[in-house]
Parts: structure tokens; sequence; C-alpha cells
């Protein structure tokens, strides 16, 4: 479960969702952009989505993840959920104890899987208000300028960044599952090659998000939780968490235009501090300032159970777990947003599973499913425990250790979403009525 600034004021701010391009990069960027007709309602021709995030994290305390980063260049390689023509990312310096400076950062088209080329052609060098460098504060985070540049949905970029002088402890997500890589010595950002990049990274350090114009997707749903979100026990470099799968699903469905934004930490909690602020504390950052969010989709508690239960473990009640989800409720709805609740999988011969957490387990898994409190439930439990004995997962879906499932469990899970769901612009923009697709539920009411 598991130096001085460059720039005092900083002319993009992060932590801003649906900001619209203005001055001549919109020109630039929607050449090849549907007419106002063919646009989902709501959505202008040069309005970003979001379409990959990690939720930043603190670094550790030895390693490189404190040591940081000077006269490096960082290649992090993530992949889209939708396409786009035009391209900016978001860095985060949100655990840093001092500002952080980028030299120059870039972004282009992976070449191939398993390697850190860049596609000829498709490196666009990045700028921050006009200008090459950037300086974030500690607690900070910023947008790019646009680049122009087509991607597909699917497909892997690479964001490149230089830091000249040391950037101290790092802001990165952990569990990494893509391969990136470093360049030891000098600037880096404006090469296709990969000869430089000779060490592999498993961590994205800094980047949190990318985001694209993309005139026919009509909102970002962000996948909230812990391990089983984040994909621990996924292929590596497979694209194999639930997220993933889902996000493959809403592309080939053709009936829903919807970004899938993983913002799962690996042994978070809804209540108190594992690893990584808990949901109630960075609700607001990893989930509603995400740009273009339209829905969220809940799951996450199994680490409080875990930690709440057994002998001097503290002490967790069913009704504690549920006060957060009802807070996580309100506060999703209070934004417009349609929050989906999904049930805790099972974790029967885990070395964390006790009597105590499976009877709190099933008493939080009843009121997702009948309290009618979450617009609409997905039953992740049902998709993936076993019928001869559901309080544990069924054994082809399970990764090992009884209670991360493995690649083809969580394409079950990413299966068992009603993508109906989804429809619509979030809470005030309609939600998707009618028969289940995979094993979701229809929506619930909401207050």
């Amino acid at each position: 479960m598991t130096g001085s600034t460059r720039r005092e004021t900083l002319k993009s701010l992060g932590a801003v969702s649906g900001l619209v391009l203005g001055g001549t990069g919109a020109d630039v960027l929607t050449g090849d952009s549907p007419t106002d007709t063919e646009r989902p309602p709501g959505r202008s021709g040069t309005e970003f989505v979001g379409t990959w995030t990690a939720s930043p994290m603190a670094p550790n305390d030895e390693g490189r993840s404190q040591e940081g980063f000077e006269d490096e260049t960082l290649r992090l390689m993530v992949r889209t959920s939708v396409g786009g023509n035009g391209v900016r990312i978001r860095l985060s310096n949100t655990f840093g104890d001092g500002p952080v400076t980028f030299d120059r950062a870039s972004v282009g088209i992976r070449a191939e899987s398993g390697s850190a080329a860049i596609e000829p052609g498709t490196l666009r060098q990045l700028t921050f208000g006009g200008d090459d460098d950037v300086t974030i504060t500690a607690g900070s985070r910023v947008l790019s300028d646009p680049a122009d540049l087509h991607v597909e949905p699917e497909q892997d970029l690479a964001v490149n960044l230089y830091a000249a002088a040391p950037t101290g402890p790092t802001t990165l997500h952990h569990l990494e599952t893509k391969t990136s890589f470093v360049a030891e010595s000098g600037d880096h950002t404006d090469e296709t090659g990969a000869d430089a990049f000779t060490t592999e990274i498993s961590q994205w350090f800094y980047l949190d998000g990318v985001e694209v114009v993309s005139p026919e997707t009509n909102g970002a749903i962000v996948c909230l939780g812990d391990s089983i979100t984040d994909g621990f026990e996924s292929t590596y470099d497979a694209n194999a968490t639930y997220p993933d799968f889902l996000a493959e699903r809403i592309n080939e469905s053709g009936s829903l235009q919807k970004s899938v934004l993983n913002a799962g930490i690996s042994a978070n909690r809804v209540l108190s501090r594992g690893a990584g602020e808990n949901a109630l504390a960075r609700f607001d950052r990893d989930v509603i300032a995400q740009t273009g969010v339209t829905d969220v989709l809940l799951l996450e508690g199994i680490n409080d159970i875990g930690a709440g239960t057994g002998a001097g473990s503290e002490t967790l009640t069913a009704e504690d777990l549920i006060d957060g989800y009802q807070q996580l409720i309100r506060r999703a709805h209070a934004k417009g947003l349609r929050i989906i609740g999904g049930t805790l999988t099972p974790m029967k011969d885990n070395p964390h599973y006790t009597p105590e957490g499976e009877e709190i387990r099933q008493t939080v898994n009843e009121f997702i499913r009948t309290s009618d409190a979450f617009d609409g439930v997905v039953d992740f439990d049902e998709a993936i425990r076993d019928p001869d004995d559901p309080e544990r997962m069924l054994p082809k879906y399970d990764s090992g250790d009884n209670l991360h499932p493995g690649d083809t469990g969580y394409e079950a899970m990413a299966e068992a979403v009603d993508l109906s769901l989804f429809r619509g612009r979030g809470r005030n923009g309609g939600k998707g009525h009618g028969k289940n697709e995979g094993r979701g539920r229809s929506p619930g009411k909401a207050d």
C-alpha cells in the first residue's frame, strides 16, 4: 500500500484551469480546428483541456529526488489521453524549499516505444510569457505558452527540461509507469537524438500536467485514488493502468469525448497522511485545478482501512471514511463537478487484511452503492472479486499480492465503467442515463 530567481514575477501561474489562448497564438493553433457549429456546447476552439497529469509529491529524505539536478537535461515521457492542435505543459515546485529555474524547455513526439529519441520535425521549444527560462517559486506551479504541435490520442510525448543551476530538492511523482531519461551534462533540449540521454529514471520530476487545444473534447475525467489508480504492479511501459484502459475505451467508443487524467498516488489515503498529502488535502490542487475537469472518479480508502485496523493501528470506523467521502462530494458539487464513487476492491490474504477491516470495507461499499450520495457508481469490487470467495480478488485479475490487480485486472476495472455516467459537461451539463455498459451502475441521485 503501498539560487536566486531570474524573474520575480511569473508570467504564467499554475493551479489555473480553463485558460484560453489569446493573441497571435490563437491564430496559429486554430487553423485545423472545427468550425463553431462543430464544437461541443460551451467550448471554444482555443480552449485547453488536460490530456495527462501526475500528482506532485514531496522528495525522499535522500537520493536523486532530494539532491535534485544541476547542468542536466530531463527527458520525461508521458502519454496523451486525447489529442489536439496545440500543447502546453504545467510545471510544479509544490514541495521545493526554494525557487527553481529551468533555462530551457521543449516538447516533441517520441520516435518509438522504448527510445529516448524524438521524431524529427516535431520538436518545439517552449516559452514562458515569451521567455526561454522560467523561475518557479517554492510552492508554485507555472504554465508554458502554447506550442504549435499536433498530437494524437494515446501518443507518447517527450518533455525536455534543462536546469543549469542546482534545483535543490525536487517535486516529483514517485510511481512513474514509463521510463524517462536524463542527459547528465549540458542543455540538450534542442536535440531529437537519444545519444546524450544515457541515464534512465523511474519518476516524473517537476512535470505535473500536459494540456492540449482540443475543441472536440468536452471535458476531463479525473481518476482520484491510491496505488490501484496509480497503476502499481501494472507492466512497466505498457500503458496498462485502469485510467489508461479507460481512455482507450472512451476513444474507441465514438460516443464520448473526454480526456482521462490519472491523479492516483500509491499508498495515499482519504483522511490521514500516507504517501503524499491525503485526498482531502490535495483535492483542490489535483482535481479542481485540472484544466477542463468535468468529472471525478473516486476510488480510495483501502489504505485508510489497512492503517486503521489491526493490532497497534490507528482507530478507523466506516463512518470516518464515509464522512471523508461526503466532504469530497460536497466540494466537487460546489464546483459543478460530477463525482462518481468506485467501490473498494478485495484484499483477503493480503498481509493488511483483517476481519475488522473487511467489515469496514463492506459497510463503505454498501454506502457507495446505495446512499445516492454520489452522482453514480462504478462497482470495481464486483468487477474483479472472486464469485466463490467475494472477499478476495479473482486469481486471474490478481498481480500476486492479493491487493493490486495485474494488467488483466486493470483492464477489467476499466470495462466495468459505464461510459454513459460521463455524458455532458459535468454535474450541471446533464447526466447519462440508460443501459449500463460493462458492470457500471446507472447514476444515482445527488443532493
